[in-house]
């Protein structure tokens, strides 16, 4: 069970980056470690439980306008898709990110094509959602769409908004941790990562387990990418240090 304690550890950035953030979680723990965590940033949050109880906050404040005053939106995937439809179809194209649970996890390309810019699923750690909160609000700040459209390495294409994976021309179905595992190698080929250091990125700083777990689902993406899974041609074990991709 997630529960992190932010009474030991701080996450505040050097750099700051304050906005206004609508935050819908039904979840009290996570509502409440979230919240303190934007706060101890800087963002200005406002706390909703479900969508009839964000309404206001937005609708009194001009939706479909250009004055729409949150720079982010955090919805939880059970109450915030209603919303997130609403206001696409009003034209308004605030950043949205959508936090869900494992069993949402194989719907993430569903609720990116109902008008999500990004999707997290349950436990993640604290610090990739503070740095995925802050690239939505600072793209959205200098007019671009989150995110690369794709991301590719030789014949491997990769599209981040569709979670939609081609190799040599073929579509290929990736688990939400194999997905973004390649989606981290693509970002940085040639990078050499450590265990340790792709279990805090992609499993999160709170996992409790072994470093394993990481070789197998790198043996795992390597039988999907690969044509000689024995003989990798993408990612490669550095002996001693890790894997690389390239």
């Amino acid at each position: 069970m997630f529960s992190p304690d932010l009474s030991k550890k701080s996450y505040r950035s050097d750099v700051i980056d304050t906005g206004h953030i609508l935050l819908l979680e039904n979840e009290e723990p996570w509502r409440d470690i979230l919240s303190i965590a934007l706060e101890e940033q800087g963002y200005k949050i406002v706390i909703a439980q479900d969508s009839r109880d964000a309404l206001p906050s937005i609708s009194n404040t001009g939706a479909i306008t250009a004055e729409f005053p949150f720079n982010l939106l955090i919805l939880d995937a059970t109450n915030g898709l209603d919303l997130c439809r609403m206001l696409r179809h009003h034209g308004q194209s605030v950043p949205i990110l959508i936090i869900g649970n494992k069993e949402n996890a194989n719907n993430c390309a569903f609720y990116l094509e109902a008008g999500a810019d990004d999707y997290l699923t349950k436990p993640f750690s604290i610090r990739e959602f503070i740095a995925r909160c802050r690239a939505l609000i600072r793209r959205q700040r200098i007019g671009k769409f989150p995110g690369p459209v794709m991301l590719q390495y030789k014949d491997i294409i990769l599209y981040q908004e569709e979670c939609r994976v081609i190799i040599r021309g073929e579509e290929v179905q990736l688990s939400p941790k194999q997905f973004r595992l390649l989606e981290l190698f693509l970002s940085y080929p040639r990078r050499v990562w450590s265990r340790e250091q792709l279990l805090d990125v992609i499993w999160g700083t709170d996992f409790v387990g072994d470093s394993k777990t990481v070789d197998v689902h790198i043996r795992w993406l390597r039988e999907k990418l690969e044509v000689e899974p024995s003989k990798p041609e993408y990612i490669i074990t550095v002996r001693g240090f890790g894997y690389r991709f390239g």
